[in-house]
């Protein structure tokens, strides 16, 4: 059990206020990620078919649409959350927190152009265009979502530095974190270098589901669920 005593009240109060609106982001994040992957898009991507999934694209271009407005909103919500971090883990090595945050910010970055293909692939579909065009589109999405991980793997890493060092923070936590580092890493390298060993990665991505989900719940617990003045993880 680590805990911390802030100073005055007052910062106890800031840190709080961090970890809420951090844990609050990063639900959003989690939320709106995970809906327009697997609640919108692959349901509506026949892998190697591209006039089935032209066709569902058109069948459904404002489910399409959804998507990347919940796609819009994890990459707002990633660039709040990455200045949230960087406050709360900031007063454990500065310069490492805030390389942790150039790197999600660059994650963030990468994504929302990323979102140029999403787009293009419905006016593509809704135009007339060339199916293969529009299988191309969305591929080339997914492939960009491996490239923004390659910086949140890094990110990862150094999170879960900052959060073993940190002694507010469960060293738990900070070992799994790094796994998941190592996995995006991993897994998104693989992709670009050895597509063909890619869905033996696939399993692997169990560790940062589990390590973001647990981020997530401590730091709302951390920021909603405590009421003394010692903050305990």
């Amino acid at each position: 059990m680590h805990r911390i005593s802030p100073d005055s009240a007052a910062s106890h109060m800031d840190y709080r206020i961090c970890a809420a609106l951090a844990g609050t982001l990063y639900l959003v994040v989690i939320a709106a990620g995970l809906s327009a992957e697997f609640a919108i898009r692959q349901p509506l991507i026949v892998p190697g078919d591209a006039a089935a999934t032209a066709g569902n694209i058109r069948a459904s271009a404002g489910l399409f649409r959804a998507g990347f407005a919940l796609d819009a909103a994890m990459a707002l919500a990633d660039v709040g959350l990455a200045v949230a971090l960087f406050l709360l883990f900031r007063s454990v090595q500065p310069g490492l927190a805030l390389a942790a945050m150039v790197f999600r910010l660059v994650q963030a970055a990468v994504l929302a152009m990323n979102l140029l293909f999403h787009t293009g692939a419905l006016q593509m579909a809704l135009g007339g265009g060339s199916d293969t065009a529009v299988l191309w589109l969305v591929e080339t999405q997914a492939a960009g979502y491996d490239l923004g991980l390659i910086f949140f793997g890094v990110n990862c890493l150094l999170m879960a530095t900052l959060i073993r060092r940190s002694g507010f923070a469960p060293r738990g936590l900070g070992v799994l974190v790094g796994l998941a580092g190592v996995v995006y890493l991993t897994g998104s390298f693989t992709r670009f270098l050895a597509p063909e060993m890619l869905a033996l990665m696939q399993p692997a991505y169990v560790l940062p589901m589990a390590a973001e989900i647990w981020f997530c719940g401590w730091l709302l617990w951390t920021g909603f669920g405590r009421t003394r003045a010692a903050v305990a993880a």
